[in-house]
């Protein structure tokens, strides 16, 4: 039909059975286009019965054709009329969608079963991961957070050293006072961070414990890290039992018996540097571990906010490059120190400055994946002043046991 034909032309009703109309060709023995059959009759002439391939003759008997159910109007089956009469002409089907069924074709534009419509309650900034995870845009570096850490981590290294050098045999109180301070932050810090059932009770005990382990540094005739231990193991069994007595702190129990250890282990970390600065040589011990520790952590986070690159990982604020010139300005600053110091060399003071300063920029780094998986998880983010307090303070907890190691197994 051209475009300048009338739409109506060819869709008028007949009266009579079957004249040959505008648009029509009136073929003998075919009705028109929309003509009801009368009933019985099927559509078009029956065409004769001839012999087929082994002499029997086959007769076409009327009804439904090719496995098709009835069609509407008493017609043969097959695929029916769309809303214009026509087969294959674009409409709504029966279901709903747009398009009908054309010879030997799909329902156009009615959507593949198999294939998952989208969810419209995801954000766009995430997308499917290839094994089924939901994978979020890499977490922005910001430049002020990492410039506040790193003073912050050289405040806490001056600190230390500092208090180091108030130490002496007969004064060993301002040390105490010192890491106390220190011990107290680690214990806010971890305790918002870890979130454990029994919170208050948690802090509490480890306190209590920092306190302890304080004591049992400074009151001693012998330096020894055995009372540290009977502290630690002290605290630890009353915190589990103070976290059993109620029922709902018993549901979640073994990840409150998890942060109850780390925070208790982490203050008695810090008081190892008491027993440390009771022995020879220890208080220059002190000296070059934690200096290379406070200088290791401050210029990692340095070097995050100029070249926060490669990222180890999405979700991580951190750059790898950070982590691996915080390691080597460490090993420079023991190095340098080992020229100067009484009871070091270079390659001692080198020595313990890589250990130490690589111990404590890895423990930060470790901090910010566990960071990372706590909001991956769901929870709920931990307060900004304990977040980006913790990894300082975990790479100092980490590096005080070190020192001793270390001055044991070089001095």
């Amino acid at each position: 039909m051209y475009p300048s034909t009338p739409p109506e032309t060819g869709r008028d009703a007949w009266a009579d059975g079957n004249p040959a109309g505008p648009g029509r060709t009136g073929r003998p023995g075919h009705p028109p286009r929309g003509a009801v059959p009368p009933p019985g009759q099927t559509r078009g002439p029956m065409p004769p019965a001839g012999p087929a391939r082994g002499g029997a003759a086959v007769v076409p008997q009327p009804g439904p054709g090719r496995g098709y159910p009835p069609g509407p109007d008493g017609y043969p089956g097959g695929p029916g009329p769309d809303r214009d009469g026509y087969p294959g002409r674009p409409g709504p089907d029966r279901d709903g969608y747009p398009g009908a069924p054309g010879p030997g074709g799909a329902r156009a534009g009615r959507p593949d079963d198999d294939e998952p419509a989208p969810d419209p309650a995801l954000p766009d900034d995430l997308s499917d991961d290839p094994d089924g995870e939901i994978s979020a845009g890499p977490v922005p570096v910001r430049r002020l957070p990492s410039l506040i850490v790193a003073g912050f981590a050289l405040l806490i290294g001056v600190g230390l050293v500092f208090g180091a050098q108030t130490s002496a045999p007969g004064a060993r109180l301002p040390f105490a006072l010192v890491v106390l301070g220190v011990q107290l932050l680690f214990v806010l810090a971890w305790t918002l961070a870890l979130r454990p059932p029994a919170l208050l009770l948690v802090a509490g005990v480890s306190t209590v414990v920092a306190a302890g382990a304080n004591a049992a540094a400074v009151l001693p005739d012998l330096a020894a890290l055995a009372p540290l231990g009977y502290v630690a193991a002290g605290g630890f069994l009353v915190g589990v039992l103070g976290q059993l007595v109620r029922a709902q702190d018993r549901a979640r129990v073994t990840e409150s018996l998890g942060a109850t250890l780390f925070i208790i282990l982490g203050v008695v970390a810090f008081a190892t540097l008491i027993v440390l600065s009771r022995r020879l040589l220890g208080t220059q011990a002190i000296f070059v571990c934690l200096t290379a520790t406070a200088v290791a952590l401050a210029v990692a986070r340095l070097t995050d906010a100029v070249l926060p690159w490669p990222r180890p990982a999405p979700q991580v604020p951190r750059g790898a490059l950070g982590v691996v010139i915080g390691a080597m300005c460490g090993t420079l600053t023991g190095g340098i120190i080992g020229i100067y110091l009484v009871g070091f060399t270079p390659t001692s003071g080198a020595v313990v400055g890589l250990v130490a300063g690589s111990a404590a920029v890895l423990a930060d780094l470790a901090v910010g994946y566990i960071e990372a998986g706590r909001q991956m998880a769901g929870e709920a983010p931990t307060m900004w002043i304990a977040r980006h307090m913790q990894g300082p303070l975990g790479g100092f907890a980490l590096a005080a046991p070190v020192a001793y190691g270390m001055s044991v197994l070089l001095i």
